[in-house]
């Protein structure tokens, strides 16, 4: 009986930030720099929200409807996979689904999920909100800001410009190699 392989780690980075920050925005800047580097990264949206993302009434939804443990749906151009999960599952659980789909990249960005243990990029704007989330949830690793630094933010934060994302990129593609 042969052994299943095991799956190598993707490094995952998780973007969070407040409502209208901008973190849509800089996942999708961050995958196309990235990928012009060269990297092949793959993206999750994490959401708090319960909302079905399987279409009612098409095929997969009357699968799982029906009492499948997991649906996939397979075409030309695209894979799905349709899997139940209680929320409150450990966090290395939950991503580690994802690490197995996406053990072919080189980097996952996840965009939200604040508590995740992974490294967090925080994009932050003095105009949105005054304070930023690093300065309670202390294990930020990167503030991505054009404004001044916070007094208070703890000096284990790097803060990098959101202008130039170069440094940004740079510190991506190293944990990715």
């Amino acid at each position: 009986m042969s052994e299943v392989p095991s799956i190598r780690q993707v490094p995952r980075w998780h973007i969070v930030g407040r409502k209208n920050s901008g973190k849509t925005t800089l996942v999708c800047e961050l995958v196309q720099q990235l990928t012009d580097r060269g990297v092949k990264v793959a993206t999750i949206k994490h959401t708090h929200h319960q909302h079905e993302l399987d279409t009612p009434g098409k095929d997969s939804h009357k699968h799982r409807e029906s009492g499948a443990a997991g649906v996939g749906i397979l075409s030309a151009q695209m894979t799905a996979a349709f899997v139940p999960v209680q929320r409150d599952e450990d966090e290395a659980v939950r991503y580690a689904r994802f690490n197995v789909m996406f053990s072919d990249c080189d980097i996952i960005l996840v965009e939200g999920d604040l508590h995740a243990t992974a490294k967090r990029i925080e994009v932050w704007r003095a105009a949105n909100n005054p304070q930023p989330y690093a300065i309670e949830h202390r294990n930020i690793d990167v503030l991505i800001t054009d404004d001044e630094r916070p007094s208070e933010l703890p000096s284990s934060c790097d803060v990098l410009p959101r202008a130039d994302l170069s440094p940004l990129l740079d510190r991506l593609a190293q944990t990715s190699e």
